[in-house]
């Protein structure tokens, strides 16, 4: 087992825990039904976020797993050339990276085909407590709830977390052809929201859990004591935030949009960063309109190029687009 040489020389604000792989991307444009070449980008939305975090200055690392092969150190390789502190991803010789194929279905929306297991193995044995510990905030994301011994894993280390007093993010990602049946996966991201202080989640996947995509009583249905904030994104239509006792609507930004893919992640970074800027104020009512109108910006950029990682915006990029 390899552990990747850190590019950090102070401890991480941000630890990203979960599944980093290879998305191969349609190289040209796509066409539902239709099958062509493919070019990989680095992906896997916790790593998405690790990467939008450290372009927008924040010091981030990544935890997680994958193979000891080509695959696997093209993937370790474009985290630390991204500025994230890899060296908590472990490179073992009996994995295979996790692949997915990003394609159109008929009505033209996105389809990932996913090859491997997405967190290839990732246990206990492979949390850093320390870095959990001392970090601002752990982030993350449903598909690490799939497997029973990373669901394991993630968990304590949220525990590890809020034990020391420390925030806590959640994506709830859904990709309902990795999960075994509907119903578990309803109850395993439902678990994981109950123990975040930060959930994001797009409309699509409120309706999932609740019925309703209506952000405010959906989104309510969904709240606990330790939540802090809940985020319910709408594509172009912007998002809205719930706090225990205020929500607010920040319009979406329009951009002419190639490929959706990794938008939510530059969002989540983008939101988190804005957070840790002040915790303090963070969670006011017009800091949170200035922090989504700034991850709405980050989200609707990264939809102007095609992948994931490569996609994700700088803060100057981001500024640009906003006129400041």
């Amino acid at each position: 087992m390899t552990a990747m040489p850190s590019a950090a020389l102070q401890p991480p604000d941000v630890i990203c825990l979960g599944e980093v792989l290879i998305d191969f991307m349609p190289a040209g444009p796509a066409q539902p039904g239709v099958i062509g070449a493919f070019d990989p980008a680095p992906g896997g939305a916790p790593a998405n976020v690790a990467v939008g975090l450290a372009r927008l200055g924040v010091r981030s690392a990544f935890m997680g797993r994958t193979a000891a092969d080509g695959f696997g150190r093209f993937l370790a390789r474009a985290l630390t050339g991204a500025g994230v502190d890899a060296s908590r991803l472990r490179l073992v010789p009996d994995a295979k990276t996790p692949v997915a194929f990003v394609s159109l279905d008929e009505e033209g929306e996105r389809e990932f085909l996913f090859y491997g297991e997405p967190m290839a193995g990732f246990s206990s044995a492979d949390l850093d407590f320390d870095a959990v510990a001392s970090a601002r905030l752990l982030h993350s994301g449903s598909i690490g709830l799939i497997d029973q011994s990373a669901r394991d894993a993630g968990l304590l280390a949220v525990e590890t977390a809020r034990r020391n007093g420390r925030l806590v993010s959640f994506d709830a990602n859904l990709r309902l052809a990795l999960w075994p049946d509907r119903d578990t996966a309803e109850r395993l991201i439902r678990q994981g929201i109950a123990a975040a202080s930060i959930v994001k989640l797009s409309d699509e996947e409120l309706e999932f859990l609740t019925g309703s995509a209506d952000p405010d009583s959906a989104g309510r249905s969904l709240w606990h004591e330790d939540l802090r904030l809940l985020v319910v994104t709408q594509g172009r239509n912007g998002c809205t935030f719930l706090t225990a006792d205020t929500s607010g609507h920040v319009p979406g930004i329009a951009v002419t949009a190639v490929d959706t893919t990794g938008a939510g992640d530059a969002f989540v970074a983008a939101m988190l960063a804005g957070i840790l800027e002040d915790v303090d104020t963070a969670f006011t009512p017009g800091r949170l309109r200035d922090i989504c109108h700034f991850a709405n910006a980050a989200g609707a950029l990264t939809t102007t190029t095609p992948g994931a990682i490569p996609s994700l915006p700088d803060r100057a990029a981001i500024d640009r687009l906003l006129g400041r």
